[in-house]
């Protein structure tokens, strides 16, 4: 971001307090942080149940601030340093970002579903940027606050953003996508991801599909296969906002218009075809099929932004992905790690089940599971299911981790041996059981929730 203190006045509707030579002094960048504060930033005091962001703005004008927001309601601005006063600070930081970005001739790509965000992200500015200059959400930096900021990332050299949007409720895409105003807006999927929140699938496509509350007139919309318990919410949706824009929908068959028609797994990733162009074959360097979706969501974006088959057939071959998704790492004793710590669902955690099955390249395959949260009444049956669902003839060794983690062990008693489950509810006896058991070749998965921190077992297994 660069603007004038007096083009950010006007943008954030707010008042200026401070000496008036300033008014057309360039700012450059915002943050919320005042531990990571640039020379001439904005700084943005946020409010939160356990802080207050008001009470570091002297520090950061010591630290280089040019400016700060003030909150009405937070008592006198301070007198020596320059502040604009606003009703709110975090909506005057979401109104800058949506100003903002309507100022900017740049093409937006908003990436939304219960899972697969991140990597498909990842992968569409990957794609994109063997053409364009692009901008995209850093790490998982896809809320109320990460998605302004992102937006407000921009420079003068920027010609796509490629930005996240998550939600735990209702409204929230509605929100965001009104803040970024895509030109592409892509779900990844429908999935069980924020049940204890929505309370069933239908009303999580319902929360997905708000991204078309911001989609801009001719806009596209790229949407996932659905299965028949939520695909009724297309027909709820208002068919003059769908006729306005173009919709593609990617999935696993013909009933799509784009879909793979060969898949073959390697020990490193995972080589497909498609029905846009038969003969191509494309090599993704990440495990599962579930990545295979999310590089047909990213071919298209990079379809329909003109970038040539080989740019992206390069791109994909070469990707990088935020960590802890399904990351590949060396183990202890010559083992190999799947490390998908990052979050769990139903869906992903079946997923990440099937390629550990199939991995029948490896001495043994071992599970390391831990609580799927947030699913609300149906918790137990549906960790239940997880152990149920599992090959007990491809799968060497489970162990759990947490409450409900011994719900995917129940499950699994009808299709794995007793002797070959184990159950901790601490991490530390855990890790030293694994240090233990593990040899050359085995292949170990550890997935959980966000909020189970399993990878502090990963650390213990990682070649150092």
């Amino acid at each position: 971001m660069k603007l004038k203190v007096e083009q950010i006045i006007q943008m954030v509707e707010g008042t200026f307090c401070g000496d008036a030579h300033l008014l057309s002094n360039v700012v450059f960048g915002v943050t919320t942080d005042s531990r990571k504060v640039n020379q001439n930033e904005l700084f943005v005091p946020l409010i939160g149940e356990k802080f207050d962001g008001h009470r570091y703005v002297d520090i950061a004008h010591a630290e280089g601030a040019l400016i700060s927001l003030w909150q009405e309601d937070r008592g006198t601005p301070p007198e020596h340093n320059p502040v604009i006063v606003v009703k709110d600070t975090l909506q005057a930081l979401q109104l800058l970002a949506r100003r903002y970005r309507e100022q900017r001739n740049v093409v937006v790509v908003g990436v939304t579903g219960s899972n697969g965000k991140t990597t498909t992200k990842d992968m569409i500015a990957a794609i994109l940027s063997m053409k364009y200059n692009v901008c995209k959400t850093k790490g998982n930096l896809n809320n109320h606050i990460g998605l302004p900021l992102t937006l407000l990332q921009m420079d003068e050299e920027t010609e796509v953003a490629v930005v996240e949007m998550g939600m735990n409720h209702r409204g929230e895409i509605e929100l965001l996508s009104t803040l970024a105003q895509p030109d592409i807006a892509v779900i990844t999927n429908i999935g069980d991801a924020h049940l204890m929140q929505l309370g069933s699938r239908e009303e999580i496509a319902r929360a997905k599909f708000e991204i078309l509350v911001g989609l801009r007139d001719n806009g596209t919309l790229i949407y996932p296969q659905l299965d028949s318990g939520v695909s009724k919410v297309l027909n709820e949706l208002n068919l003059d906002d769908l006729h306005r824009r173009h919709t593609i929908q990617v999935g696993m068959d013909e009933d799509s218009d784009v879909y793979p028609t060969h898949m073959e797994y390697e020990h490193d990733g995972i080589t497909f075809k498609h029905n846009q162009l038969p003969d191509e074959q494309i090599y993704v360097p990440l495990l599962g099929k579930h990545n295979v979706w999310n590089a047909l969501h990213a071919m298209t974006v990079g379809k329909l932004l003109d970038i040539d088959q080989e740019m992206i057939k390069e791109a994909l071959a070469r990707v990088k992905i935020t960590g802890m998704r399904l990351e590949k790492e060396k183990g202890i004793k010559g083992c190999t790690i799947l490390n998908d710590c990052y979050n769990a669902s139903p869906t992903s955690l079946k997923a990440a089940l099937k390629l550990l099955e199939d991995s029948s390249s490896y001495c043994r395959r071992i599970a390391v599971l831990a609580d799927m949260l947030e699913l609300g009444e149906k918790e137990v049956s549906l960790h239940r299911e997880i152990g149920e669902s599992i090959d007990g003839q491809r799968l060497d060794y489970l162990f759990v981790y947490g409450e409900l983690g011994k719900h995917i062990a129940e499950g699994a008693e009808k299709v794995i041996a007793k002797e070959r489950i184990f159950v901790y509810q601490d991490k530390i006896a855990l890790s030293h059981h694994l240090i233990e058991l593990v040899n050359q070749d085995d292949l170990i998965l550890f997935k959980g929730s966000r909020g189970m921190f399993l990878e502090e077992v990963v650390y213990h297994l990682k070649v150092k």
